[in-house]
Order: C-alpha cells, then sequence, then structure tokens
C-alpha cells in the first residue's frame, strides 16, 4: 500500500501544502498562488485540493496531514516572553492572541473539519520540518543541516545532521536572538515590509558602503567565534510591542525609521550594506561550528535567512564544505514539504527515496500546477483572444528568441508551477539582457517597482563559466556570483559618491556586456539551466545564445508589485495586459500586445493589491 501524507503549513505567512507518497515528491505549492493574495496566511485549502488532484487520492486515503509547527510550544513561547516585559508587552499580546489561542490551538480542528473527521492529524517541530525539507530532497546521503530564520516554536537558529533517513538536532539558539529577525529589524527601519522586503534590502546593500558594521557589532549583537550570537534588546521593539525597533535604536543610527515609498537616502544604503556584511560574518561563523560538530563534507541549508543569496555565495565561495544545497522554498512554505517528508520517513519509516543521476530529488522545484495546450486554447478560444499557435517546439523557441533579440518583453507559461519564491522559467518574464535600459523598463513599466531592483540571470549551465564566477550549478537562483572581470565595464560613480543620491544615475550605466543582470557591485543572482530541467525553458535560452552569442537571458517573476506569481493562463493573460509587456506565451500559443482587444478595466487596478 502507497504511503501518503500531506504537509502543511499556515496561520503566519505564506501558507502551503505539499504531498509525498512512498517517500516521493509529487505536488506541492503555495496558497497565495490560488488565492491571489500575497503571501496568505490562511488555511492553504486551494493548495491541499491541488495536491490531492495531483496525487490522485481522496482525502479517506492519507495516511496522516502533518503540520508544519507545533502549537502549544508556540503558545509557550509567546506566553513565558511576554512575561518576561510585562506589563510593557500587552499590544504584542493583544496582536498574538488571536492567532496562538485561536486558529493556532485549534489547528487539528480546522483540519479535521477540512478533511474529514478521521483524518490522522500529527505535528512535527518547526525547525525539524525546516532540517527536512533541506536534507531529504538533497543529493548527499549525509550532510550537516543548518536552520536560521525568525523564530520557530522557540529556535531560532539550529544545527543538525542528516544520514541516510536520519535527522538529529545538535545545537539551537532559543527566542528573542534571532538573526532573521535582526536582519528584518533592519528592513523594517528602512522602510521595507517585514517578511517580505528583506530581498530589497538585500538588493539594496551593494549601493552602500558597510560603516555601520562596528557599530551593530559593538551595541547589538555579540557574536562569539562557533558562530552563536546574542541581540541586545534594548534596541528592539519586537519583544514588547509591534514595532521590530524602538527609539534606541533610532538614536544609534540618526533618526526615526525611513516611511515607506519616501525617497531612499544614503543611510539607507548604508545601512543595507551593514547588516548585510554582519549577516555573512554570522553565517560563515555558524557553517564552520557546523562543519566542526558534524565533521560532515557537505551542508544543507532551510529557514528564510537561506534566501539571502549573496550570503550563500560567500559561504560557497569559502569552500567550508565540499557542496552547498539549499532548499529553493526556504523559508514557511517549505515548511510543508519538511513536514511530510519527515512524517514519510521518520513515523511511517518509508525509506528516502534519493536521485539516481546524483541531482536533488526536488525535480527542478517545478512542482506546481500545469496547463495543456487544449486548455490554453480553450481559454483562448472561449475568450476569443487572437494567437498564433506553433506545434513545433523548435520553432516556438525561435520566435521568442527573435522577439527578445529585438528588446522587446515576454511573459512566459511553459509546464509546472515553480514551489518556492522564485520564478525559474515555467512563471517568467524575461527580457534581453545585453540591453543597458532593459533593467529601469522592466522596474518601471513591467513590474511596477523600485528602479534599483536587480534582474536575474537564466544561464545555461554549460556556458555559465564564460559569464560568472561560479563553480558548479545553481538551478533554484539562490547563489550570488561575480561577473567575469573580462565582461566587466567602468562605471562613473564619482557624482554619485559626492553626495547624489540618485539611484538612477548608477542603474542606468553599464556595467558589463550582460548590464541588465549585473549589479552595481558586479555580482549576479544566477540559475543554471540544463534541459532536463525545463525543456521549453531551455530551448529558449538556447535559440537565444544561437541567434545573438549569448548564452544568458533576464528572469524575473511574472508578477507585478503587490500580486503574487501568476498560476493559470487567465492569470497570465491579466498581468500581461496590465502591463507593458510585448508578447505573452501561453503553452504553445504566442499573443502579441498589438494584436490584443482593448483591455477594460479601472485605471487604478494596483490599489486592489497591497503594495509592499
Amino acid at each position: 500500500m502507497t504511503v501518503h501524507v500531506l504537509g502543511i503549513s499556515g496561520f503566519y505567512h505564506d501558507s502551503a501544502a505539499a504531498i509525498v507518497s512512498d517517500g516521493e515528491i509529487v505536488a506541492a505549492a503555495q496558497e497565495e498562488r490560488f488565492s491571489r493574495r500575497k503571501h496568505d496566511p490562511r488555511f492553504p485549502q486551494h493548495a491541499i485540493n491541488y495536491c490531492l488532484g495531483e496525487a490522485f487520492i481522496e482525502t479517506s486515503e492519507l495516511d496522516a496531514v502533518v503540520f508544519y509547527d507545533h502549537p502549544l510550544l508556540t503558545l509557550d513561547r509567546v506566553i513565558k516572553s511576554l512575561l518576561t516585559v510585562a506589563p510593557r508587552g500587552r499590544q504584542q499580546w493583544m496582536k498574538a492572541a488571536p492567532s496562538v489561542l485561536g486558529v493556532k490551538v485549534h489547528v487539528e480542528r480546522f483540519i479535521r473539519k477540512a478533511l474529514g473527521p478521521n483524518v490522522p492529524v500529527l505535528f512535527t517541530k518547526h525547525h525539524l520540518a525546516h532540517a527536512a525539507s533541506a536534507f531529504y530532497p538533497s543529493p548527499f546521503d549525509e550532510a550537516a543541516i543548518l536552520t536560521i530564520d525568525g523564530v520557530g516554536e522557540w529556535a531560532t537558529t539550529s544545527i543538525a545532521e542528516g544520514s541516510g533517513s536520519e535527522i538529529q538536532i545538535l545545537k539551537e539558539i532559543r527566542y528573542p536572538h534571532s538573526l532573521g529577525l535582526l536582519y528584518s529589524a533592519f528592513t523594517y527601519f528602512c522602510g521595507f515590509k517585514v517578511n517580505s522586503g528583506e530581498y530589497k534590502l538585500m538588493g539594496l546593500a551593494p549601493y552602500g558602503e558597510p560603516r555601520y558594521v562596528d557599530l551593530i557589532e559593538e551595541r547589538l549583537l555579540h557574536m562569539k567565534p562557533d558562530g552563536s550570537f546574542r541581540l541586545n534588546l534594548e534596541y528592539f521593539g519586537y519583544l514588547d510591542s509591534n514595532r521590530m525597533t524602538n527609539e534606541r535604536f533610532s538614536e544609534l543610527f540618526g533618526g526615526p525609521p525611513r516611511p515607506a515609498e519616501s525617497r531612499i537616502t544614503r543611510r539607507e544604503m548604508d545601512l543595507a550594506s551593514s547588516i548585510q556584511k554582519v549577516i555573512e560574518k554570522v553565517l560563515l561563523g555558524l557553517a564552520g561550528h557546523a562543519r566542526e560538530l558534524t565533521g560532515k563534507r557537505n551542508l544543507v541549508m532551510a529557514g528564510g535567512v537561506a534566501l539571502n543569496c549573496v550570503a550563500n555565495g560567500v559561504l560557497q565561495r569559502k569552500k567550508l564544505f565540499d557542496e552547498l544545497w539549499i532548499q529553493p522554498a526556504a523559508g514557511d512554505a517549505g515548511g510543508a514539504l519538511g513536514a511530510a517528508l519527515v512524517a514519510s520517513c521518520r513515523y511511517f519509516n518509508v525509506p528516502r527515496k534519493m536521485n539516481s543521476q546524483g541531482r536533488d530529488s526536488q525535480r527542478g522545484s517545478y512542482l506546481g500546477p500545469s496547463f495543456s495546450k487544449s486548455e490554453v486554447r480553450a481559454f483562448l478560444d472561449r475568450e476569443n483572444y487572437p494567437y498564433e499557435a506553433v506545434g513545433d517546439s523548435q520553432q516556438r523557441a525561435l520566435k521568442i528568441a527573435q522577439v527578445l533579440s529585438e528588446g522587446k518583453v515576454v511573459g512566459h507559461l511553459a509546464g509546472r508551477m515553480e514551489f518556492g519564491p522564485r520564478s525559474l522559467g515555467a512563471r517568467s518574464i524575461l527580457g534581453d539582457p545585453r540591453r543597458t535600459d532593459t533593467q529601469v523598463l522592466m522596474n518601471l513599466k513591467i513590474k511596477y517597482r523600485e528602479s534599483f531592483r536587480p534582474f536575474a540571470p537564466t544561464v545555461l549551465a554549460e556556458d555559465c563559466s564564460k559569464y560568472f564566477e561560479m563553480e558548479g550549478e545553481s538551478p533554484y537562483m539562490l547563489l550570488v556570483a561575480p561577473v567575469r572581470k573580462e565582461r566587466r565595464l567602468e562605471m562613473d560613480l564619482s557624482r554619485f559618491d559626492q553626495g547624489n543620491e540618485d539611484l538612477l544615475e548608477v542603474v542606468k550605466q553599464p556595467r558589463s556586456d550582460v548590464p541588465a543582470v549585473t549589479h552595481v557591485d558586479y555580482s549576479a543572482r544566477v540559475q543554471t539551466i540544463l534541459r532536463n530541467d525545463c525543456p521549453a525553458y531551455y530551448d529558449v535560452v538556447k535559440a537565444f545564445r544561437e541567434r545573438t552569442g549569448c548564452s544568458a537571458i533576464v528572469n524575473t517573476s511574472f508578477n507585478v508589485r503587490g500580486e503574487p506569481i501568476v498560476c493559470s493562463p487567465q492569470d497570465a493573460y491579466r498581468c500581461f495586459m496590465r502591463t507593458e509587456m510585448d508578447l505573452l506565451v501561453l503553452e504553445d500559443c504566442l499573443l502579441f500586445k498589438k494584436e490584443q482587444p482593448r483591455w477594460e478595466e479601472e485605471d487604478d487596478w494596483r490599489n486592489r493589491y497591497e503594495l509592499d
């Protein structure tokens, strides 16, 4: 009999569901992709329904449903933490009580109401779920495991080791001392939204100088040589208020937090640069200690901090481990997958499934819904949207490559949707990396976001070393690598250095012969691709190389600011018509903007989404 285990995460942010059958990952998806509510924290009913459908089973056939967190331990942490600061923590209690005393305590009741009164319900610890999501799909039989996030129940950082089907937690750092919350505090202070704006802070860091590093280490963070750390809680507000930082933090850094959407100043650039350097230093210390503690030659990582691809790139280049593998859905969404895997292996004793070819078993993280060619055409015909059907896959790729080479922007939907925060070609917006205007054009007229935000390249794996100083693969866009020196162009930063804080002055300057994917510090967040990963997407990149000689293209997520990544052809068409994209590709159907009927919708549609 096949053992079917459904893992779910939810009631905080990024709810998700994942299903594992006999140890094999069948499907996984975030609730936001179906509900169209970004970072949707609600019970992941749509994602659950998708996973059950992908596995071709009914709820009665589930051997267990596993929640990624232990609600009673979370309640224990909230109550004890607030008691230590009473009576000051009233605001925090009012914020936390509806969750920890409401939905989280009654998770089992929610699950049984949704899936049936007799479904077996299990719970796992938050950091064990993260550890399992990193180790079990990895290509390693043995590995050290490093999990770093905001907070689970009590743990904020953990070192574990995995061997075969076993995982053992060896060491923990506990709340309120948290590297994730430290980074979120700076995210908040620099005017970005916590739990979604951290990647903006990371993208801003190269524009600044790390002049606050010593101050952070003197006043905010005490780190030991083994990477363990403690925060000076006198400067933070998350323990006893609804703010991440307090007045002492503001005094330390020369004034109040930057208001959201206001002009970014030199202070924010330098703060971003400084906290990035601190995160990298702590990560290297923790990784070094994990190597000493476990003796393992390989490292796997999960937790929200593992999405800091700049720090990941630094760690990889330091060569503390032979190889590094990071869970693509490293945040809370990935906890659903880890919960399903840990129950399958440890509770039901299902042997761990490893890829026989030496790669990971995450299947490229293409674990979401797909739409057949007939479904796409039925949708387009029903709505009378003009399209060109290209049945031959090579002709399809050549036509897309031609459009890209003309400087046009393409929305691309093909195959199964990605699981995790990165678009990997299945739900992507594509552009020409050789053009100096691509970054500004795509940021301001396609994505409707800050002009400084960098774009990532997808590069053919076989040609990666021609463009970037990076060894091995990076299929999940989780590693930043330097652009090769011979491709770089000298920039004139004199006016910027003299106090001019207009980021566009820097953004518009060509930095290499692939300027649209080269950040201001000559780095790039790289995705390498092999044809087995996503054939339709690989063929596009290859066709672009054949046409232009360039083996890389711009790849950014198929969405606009404040909106989740598109899931369905309907989502994709709506996003396409609301932006200045030139071509939409839905499987083998090509839709040119100039041929589409006028899009009738309110002009202020973006106001319907929460902009972050």
